[in-house]
């Protein structure tokens, strides 16, 4: 079965869980704290089955104090979804969500109107205008734009055949190599011990494989692997995939480390990149403090631009940056930075060494 990850993107409040629930019948949103005050926190996940296709669904938070959080749940993504909800339209966070998807270079997607019992038709010409004036040129220039009600179910059978019709033509992940798994949750289970859960992006994990985790270098062993709740001996690349691992505690994991084999990836503080500064960031200098995401991973560093004393806003280039904590990489790894202080997403690019 073929397998594809499917992100959601967009502003605090637009949709985003309760169409992840109208489309599995599962609620992304697990915490206590996320049904109490009613906003996405933490990265959710569910799936579902359409034509022979497993999707596999990552919600993300939409609101700017959780964008790092956002940003650790887009790494695997085979196609996202934006959201823009019909009675607010483009706001800051679909802007951001929509720059870090672009930056990412996530394959392909589709846009999602949301709440659209909530709006009249002229409203929703309005608010589909304003959709192509903000992807116009980018990976979702042309993607399918469709009106939805998770109220109602309003346009929800168009958005499943149009899922399925996306993720039918999206390009499998090779299995062969190594297999590399950033961690974006790390939990313990009554009866088996600490779990694991990421996206397989490359390669193959099978029970009772040896890895180890970067860049920690913790030894561990896989005593069993779950694809979807269902116990499986192995999972293959382009699988959401929970590990129980034996040889480490939840206390001795984060999010971000990488499980994989010895020698697969390079562990460094000093990484090469070709970068695009957006054109709404103020202009990079040489020397300045950034927040470097990549997987799921958050690092801090400092840009040593080459070349030039700084980067305009809009313009590429390219740097040394210096990071203060080891990065788990490999060359074409794409990543986003982020300014130190105030938070906000500035450039992203592509690892060169």
């Amino acid at each position: 079965m073929q397998h594809v990850v499917v992100g959601t993107a967009g502003h605090i409040d637009h949709g985003k869980s309760s169409l992840v629930l109208a489309l599995t019948g599962t609620d992304p949103d697990r915490l206590r704290e996320e049904k109490e005050r009613g906003i996405t926190i933490e990265l959710g996940f569910a799936h579902t089955i359409e034509d022979g296709i497993a999707l596999s669904f990552v919600d993300v938070p939409g609101h700017e104090r959780f964008v790092r959080n956002m940003l650790a749940g887009v790494a695997g993504m085979d196609l996202v979804m934006l959201h823009v909800a019909a009675d607010e339209s483009v706001m800051p966070q679909t802007h951001e969500h929509f720059e870090i998807c672009r930056l990412l270079h996530v394959p392909g997607g589709l846009v999602v109107v949301t709440k659209s019992d909530l709006a009249d038709p002229a409203t929703l010409d309005v608010v589909r205008l304003e959709i192509q004036e903000l992807v116009a040129g980018s990976f979702l220039d042309g993607a399918p734009v469709v009106a939805v009600s998770s109220r109602t179910g309003d346009g929800i059978p168009e958005l499943r055949r149009t899922l399925a019709s996306l993720a039918s033509t999206t390009r499998r992940r090779s299995s062969a190599g190594p297999p590399r798994m950033p961690i974006d949750r790390v939990f313990s289970m009554k009866g088996f011990g600490t779990v694991v859960t990421g996206t397989l992006l490359t390669g193959r994990l099978s029970q009772d494989d040896e890895l180890v985790l970067e860049p920690s270098g913790r030894v561990v062993k896989v005593r069993g692997i779950q694809v979807h709740g269902k116990g499986e001996r192995a999972a293959v690349a382009g699988q959401r995939v929970a590990v129980n691992v034996a040889g480490a505690e939840v206390s001795d994991l984060t999010r971000g480390e990488t499980l994989t084999v010895p020698g697969a990836v390079s562990v460094t503080r000093r990484v090469d990149v070709s970068f695009e500064l957006l054109r709404t960031a103020r202009p990079l200098a040489h020397g300045s403090r950034v927040r470097f995401h990549q997987g799921a991973r958050e690092l801090l560093g400092r840009v040593a631009i080459s070349g030039a004393a700084t980067v305009e806003p809009g313009a590429p280039g390219f740097a040394r940056v210096h990071l203060e904590a080891p990065a788990v990489l490999v060359r074409g790894d794409r990543f986003i930075l982020r300014a130190y202080s105030p938070l906000a997403t500035i450039a992203g690019g592509t690892v060169l060494d």
